[in-house]
């Protein structure tokens, strides 16, 4: 190995130093309860509540997914995501943290999505929990792959390493940290990875714009590509048999711009819809010390994400004008922040920075993993199998679950031409369509039943899969992101049900009622 590659790689062994030893430090107090070990002891201030849920929500897809579209196909796609990215995070921390906060504890002290949403309803028979554990099973070890997707292609990238096996390293050294020090150590570590992921974004973006000339030549260069910076329009690369992008000259080969109409920006919009029902979110906010620092803490995301989404975008737009021609497919460039933190920074700082895209696989494949552990173990073992077990047997049970889940997510990342970005909005699609409309409606609407919830969360759950696999494929208006017509339908499945059916009982109104009293 050269002395550079020593550089990077001593670098990145001294991050991923601190975050096994963030682990061991909260291994103790994590395993004192199940509710120490699933949500922190409803103890996070608003800075580590903040960094937290939006460092496990970007996960490496920030760093990669969003710089590569716009990189293959210029600024439309990846543009009108990131708006509505940031539209539905604002309308989440505003309509549904203070809120949720107060509801799951009045709600038997949930400690999971799950919990609250069967507490919420006085589910005496765990239909609903048990429903909402094996969406994020599904789907958690969907996003679990993901991350690790990331990991391989990180590695692989900077080193020309196996993609296999870093993969495969990197999910060990995610579980072992999760495995250990719960969801505490999961979020303390989210802080520093949260930061280092802004800091990685901003140093790259300042970079790529100098190392190509200033702004004027940038934007000169990318403006002769057509609409590769439109918002109404989309880039069109000319691809061989083989689906690699031609090359002519040193130069990239694009055909006349493609229409991105009204359906494909309501596409991106429609991402925003998906943080009302993300459970790495929304355990954020059911975890935070007191509602009254959910304000400060929402302005804290907001400034990190507006200002990280801005700089992903403006990397990938930047990396087609300062290496036009050094990614052929749109995987391939999901590594264009790599390849240029190799290029613009020194070996040592190198590493430091694309420890930020690991970083950012981690936060997020950690949170999956701790997630779904509690799926199981509190809401269907528990909440099914043995009511009377132990918080020991709980923990036993969803450190099992871990296993499993990165077994599984491992077995899907195996192909290294996967799509970052495809895979993230596969399962983004499922959890706000299955989740998000009963989110709302169990916060906002006093009439909700319990065959409603069901039967919503259900539809949601279905409509995204139907539609993704056989309705798109379609075209026309049935190519929209199968998100928004999964959110609608879920939606008017719980109005109509919960009008059809028996009015929710005294206690459920009650708790209704009064929740929004607690001084929590």
């Amino acid at each position: 190995m050269i002395e550079s590659d020593m550089q990077v790689v001593l670098a990145m062994l001294l991050y991923f130093v601190v975050v096994v030893v963030i682990g061991f430090v909260y291994a103790k107090r994590s395993n004192s309860s199940s509710e120490e070990y699933f949500l922190g002891g409803r103890g996070l201030g608003p800075w580590l509540t903040a960094l937290s849920a939006e460092a496990s929500d970007m996960s490496g897809w920030l760093l990669m997914g969003l710089p590569g579209v716009a990189y293959f196909t210029g600024a439309s796609d990846a543009m009108w995501t990131a708006i509505g990215l940031a539209i539905g995070t604002y309308l989440n921390w505003k309509f549904v943290a203070k809120r949720l906060r107060k509801y799951s504890e009045k709600a038997g002290n949930a400690i999971t999505v799950p919990d609250f949403f069967s507490n919420r309803f006085h589910d005496k028979k765990h239909i609903l929990m048990t429903i909402a554990a094996i969406i994020i099973l599904l789907f958690f070890t969907i996003y679990t792959a993901s991350c690790f997707v990331t990991v391989g292609k990180l590695f692989a990238t900077l080193f020309g390493w196996d993609y296999g096996v870093m993969m495969v390293i990197g999910a060990i050294i995610v579980f072992l940290y999760t495995f250990m020090g719960g969801y505490l150590s999961v979020c303390t570590t989210d802080l520093v990875q949260g930061t280092l992921m802004f800091l990685a974004l901003a140093t790259i973006f300042v970079g790529s714009v100098t190392a190509a000339g200033g702004v004027d030549n940038t934007v000169a260069f990318l403006q002769s590509i057509p609409g590769f910076l439109s918002g109404t329009e989309i880039a069109t690369p000319l691809l061989d048999e083989a689906g690699n992008q031609l090359i002519e000259g040193n130069e990239p080969m694009f055909g006349p711009a493609g229409t991105y109409g009204i359906i494909t920006i309501v596409s991106g919009l429609a991402w925003g819809l998906g943080y009302f029902g993300m459970p790495q979110v929304l355990i954020r906010f059911m975890s935070i010390r007191h509602s009254d620092e959910i304000k400060k803490s929402r302005m804290i995301a907001m400034i990190w994400l507006v200002v990280s989404l801005s700089s992903a975008v403006c990397i990938g737009l930047i990396g087609r004008a300062f290496i036009p021609t050094e990614f052929l497919t749109q995987s391939a460039a999901e590594s264009v922040f790599i390849v240029l933190s190799k290029m613009l920074l020194p070996s040592f700082f190198c590493g430091l920075v694309v420890s930020g895209i690991f970083a950012a696989a981690m936060s997020s494949s950690s949170s999956y993993l701790l997630i779904s552990g509690s799926a199981v173990a509190t809401n269907i073992f528990k909440g099914l199998i043995k009511r009377d077990a132990t918080d020991n047997q709980v923990m036993i049970v969803a450190r099992i679950t871990l296993t499993a889940v990165l077994l599984l997510g491992i077995f899907l990342a195996m192909d290294q031409n996967s799509s970052i970005f495809d895979i993230v909005s596969y399962a983004w699609a499922g959890f706000g369509a299955s989740f998000g409309p009963l989110m709302l409606c169990a916060l906002y609407w006093r009439r909700t039943t319990l065959p409603g919830a069901i039967a919503g969360m259900l539809t949601g759950a279905a409509t995204v899969v139907i539609w993704k696999n056989l309705i798109a494929p379609l075209g026309g208006w049935f190519a929209v992101y199968e998100l928004l017509p999964g959110f609608i339908l879920a939606l008017i499945v719980i109005v109509v049900v919960s009008k059809l059916t028996k009015e929710p009982g005294k206690e459920v109104t009650d708790d209704f009622d009064t929740y929004m009293e607690l001084d929590v």
